[in-house]
């Protein structure tokens, strides 16, 4: 009789739980990850997603359960046992050293590039990966880190991991791999999983862009308040079955152009024509003006000019009539040593004071209003700021500029690593924002999130190259008009 012995899972975990004070953040979770299969995780921000993970690498240790490698019990634990297993993470708060190379962060990801000559290696290593992650970028593998864009970044990350110096790796987990990623170069890395997948490696990929999981993986498991609810093949899901899996309920969708913006509403923007653009940059009040196109294309460099025209440059102007919410909230956007309340309440604290001191009592009844707006997962306002997952402090940015009297609000892909309930509802805040007559500049790297816009100004090289309207706001306008130009 011919028997064949199924391989053990790349990683095992069996009732595992962990807690932080009365949080359950994982609650009995049992997870088996396959060689050879894509595992799609979903759930909302605090189902656990982010802790399971930090389980997995090494970097946290379950209060209970156990954990294995390759069918070997993990005894010692910790991020040397993980690697040893051929664990790799993206993490989805990047952890490159801007102020090193790239070949230098490469080194301190890989331990076997060693001895005479290792700078060599590595920038061929580091040069081919992301050539085949990402066929026709234009990174300089010899630069410093933090010269590059968050997209750059990203990318960099991402190759660092799948590469290959002494062994290949056996599970690379991907968080929220394409938040800062445009959907040229999300689609490319897409492909590259499923090539790898197919090689025999495994891959754990979290995302809230559903379109995502249900094109790669070929496993999904849904999470919700610590615990596994839901785990079968990727056939057995749709995009609204998936959903309503996680607990939410997708809301019917009309597009935003059908808004009609009163053409004699006065104009709050009014820029001409930049050099190479089809026309000026304009918006009126209550409109809603998505600045599409490939990342790294003058997007984030026109908000950023917006804002400092608008905004007082060194004595703060009370009320400012302007706010901006960063696309990368390490760097731009989040005091990681203050509380999840004071990051919230620093947009405004003019309106919160009184003869020059802070009502607490006002702050408190604000950062309550926007935790239950936003839906913020904090037992406690008072928490440090880096309690929270990464989507959690992206709402608290989010709601940091909403709560302000701004006209204008500038938003820098403000929604990454958002999950899609929230999101409805940040849409539908958005939208009755508007209607009351406030003014949104919204740069996405998400489709649906540009398809929302009244208008939407499409960037290359620096400049506009067109403005679509209404039912022209689509995916396919704005990819030819993104590649319009390019030699064939």
């Amino acid at each position: 009789m011919n028997m064949t012995l199924e391989p053990p899972p790349v990683v095992s975990a069996r009732g595992v739980r962990v807690a932080f004070g009365a949080v359950k953040a994982l609650d009995g979770v049992d997870l088996d990850i396959l060689p050879g299969e894509a595992l799609g995780l979903v759930g909302h921000n605090g189902a656990g997603k982010s802790t399971i993970v930090n389980v997995i690498n090494g970097g946290l240790t379950p209060h209970e359960g156990r954990l294995a490698y390759g069918g070997q019990e993990s005894v010692a634990g910790g991020v040397g046992s993980a690697r040893a297993g051929g664990v790799r993470c993206v993490f989805q708060e990047l952890s490159l050293c801007p102020n090193l190379t790239i070949v230098e962060n490469t080194r301190l990801m890989h331990r076997g590039l060693t001895g005479f000559g290792w700078r060599k290696r590595a920038l061929a290593l580091i040069s081919q990966t992301l050539g085949d992650i990402f066929p026709g970028h234009r990174i300089d593998c010899t630069g410093t880190v933090g010269d590059l864009s968050i997209a750059e970044r990203q990318m960099v990350e991402i190759a660092i991991n799948f590469m290959t110096v002494t062994e290949a790796p056996r599970l690379v987990i991907l968080d929220e791999p394409t938040s800062s990623l445009d959907a040229a170069l999300a689609e490319q890395l897409m492909a590259h999983v499923r090539r790898f997948v197919g090689a025999g490696g495994s891959v754990l990929l979290i995302s809230h862009i559903l379109g995502e999981i249900l094109s790669t993986s070929t496993r999904i498991v849904v999470m919700k308040d610590g615990k596994v609810v839901v785990t079968k093949p990727v056939a057995g899901f749709t995009a609204k079955s998936l959903v309503e899996a996680m607990g939410s309920v997708i809301k019917e969708k009309g597009h935003a152009a059908a808004r009609a913006v009163a053409g004699d509403a006065p104009e709050v923007i009014n820029l001409p024509a930049s050099r190479g653009s089809v026309c000026g940059f304009s918006a009126r009040k209550g409109e809603i003006i998505g600045l599409a196109g490939l990342g790294g294309h003058g997007q984030t460099d026109t908000l950023l000019s917006l804002y400092r025209a608008r905004s007082s440059n060194w004595w703060p102007k009370r009320p400012e009539d302007i706010a901006f919410v960063a696309g990368d909230r390490s760097l731009n956007g989040t005091f990681p040593l203050w509380s999840i309340l004071r990051n919230l309440s620093i947009g405004d604290l003019g309106a919160l004071s009184s003869r020059f001191a802070i009502d607490h009592g006002r702050e408190e009844a604000l950062g309550e209003d926007w935790k239950a707006k936003t839906a913020i997962r904090t037992p406690d306002m008072h928490n440090p700021i880096l309690s929270l997952s990464g989507g959690n402090q992206q709402k608290v940015l989010f709601a940091r500029a909403l709560s302000t009297p701004a006209a204008i609000v500038l938003m820098d892909d403000p929604m990454r690593g958002v999950d899609i309930g929230t999101k409805q509802d940040v849409y539908a805040i958005i939208r009755a924002e508007a209607e009351a007559g406030r003014t949104f500049v919204w740069y996405s790297t998400e489709m649906d999130e540009i398809c929302l816009c009244d208008r939407v100004y499409v960037f290359r090289d620096g400049a506009i190259v067109a403005e679509l309207k209404g039912e022209e706001i689509s995916e396919d306008h704005v990819l030819a008009a993104s590649f319009s130009g390019e030699a064939a």
